[in-house]
């Protein structure tokens, strides 16, 4: 008797694993057509507008037999529900379909980590929204040492297409920089700087302010790249000593004070909403 015989003694049965179990539940379960509405809502979209993330990341939750439809494994990214007559689950967790959708922008201070947690224990924006009830999530990020504009919503389909680079969403920053700026700094800029991730380029660069050793300078690129700002204009001998984001598209910072946090008004929605076709 062979030992990779489950009857042989030497033979260890090993523990089905998650999705083990979730691919058996899914077999056993049926089609999805039981599931299915044609007059529905595409799941990913009933996850996304649930608070879980962008589209593409409930695509994938989909696709990994975590999510449940009325006690069935849902795998097929076409299959279309009713979120009010029907029970959906996340890894075995009921997630409330229907949230009422918050649009919210944050000044976020220095020295602040744009996550909602930190395990080296320093600031993280969390300290701004512990007080809202929603489960929200930040569109896009400004690293640790940046300020400026940050959006954050519960809308995952809004926050997909202002991170995604279809949409080309522009991103405004105010620099302080040590100076002079080289004459030719704008234009290197424009034309595409070789990084090491790949070239990169601003979509506008502008000299507002220069003083003997230092030179404010305004720059608009849509890049989401990791401290690309900082990188590119070191990168032309202007290295950063202060970063502002003004403006994440048709939303301006205006005169809001650091750690100040504000709903959108209804036309700065409205201007973000058509700035991704939404």
């Amino acid at each position: 008797m062979s030992t990779s015989d489950p009857r042989s003694p030497g033979h260890r049965s090993r523990r089905p694993s998650r999705r083990d179990r979730h691919q058996r539940a899914a077999q056993a379960s049926g089609p999805v057509s039981d599931v299915h509405r044609e007059d529905g809502v595409r799941l990913q979209k009933v996850l996304a507008d649930a608070g879980l993330g962008s589209r593409r990341a409930c695509e994938t939750l989909i696709t990994e037999g975590r999510v449940e439809v009325d006690g069935v494994v849902v795998r097929e990214l076409g299959t279309r529900v009713d979120p009010e007559t029907q029970a959906v689950h996340v890894d075995t967790m009921r997630i409330t379909t229907s949230p009422e959708k918050v649009y919210l922008a944050l000044n976020k201070p220095a020295k602040v980590v744009t996550a909602m947690s930190d395990p080296e224990g320093r600031r993280s924006i969390a300290e701004f929204v512990r007080d809202r009830p929603e489960r929200l999530f930040h569109v896009g990020r400004l690293d640790y040492d940046t300020e400026g504009l940050l959006l954050l919503t519960n809308d995952g389909e809004l926050s997909n297409r202002l991170t995604h680079p279809r949409y080309e969403v522009p991103k405004t920053y105010l620099a302080q920089v040590r100076g002079p700026v080289p004459r030719d700094a704008g234009a290197r800029l424009r034309d595409g700087i070789e990084l090491e991730d790949g070239i990169a380029h601003v979509d506008s660069f502008r000299l507002i302010d220069s003083t003997p050793g230092r030179a404010l300078v305004e720059v608009v690129l849509h890049s989401g790249r990791n401290r690309i700002v900082r990188r590119l204009l070191e990168a032309v001998g202007t290295p950063v000593e202060r970063l502002v984001r003004t403006h994440f598209g048709p939303i301006a910072l205006a005169e809001q004070r650091p750690g100040k946090l504000r709903a959108l008004r209804p036309h700065e929605l409205a201007d973000l909403m058509k700035a991704v076709d939404l």
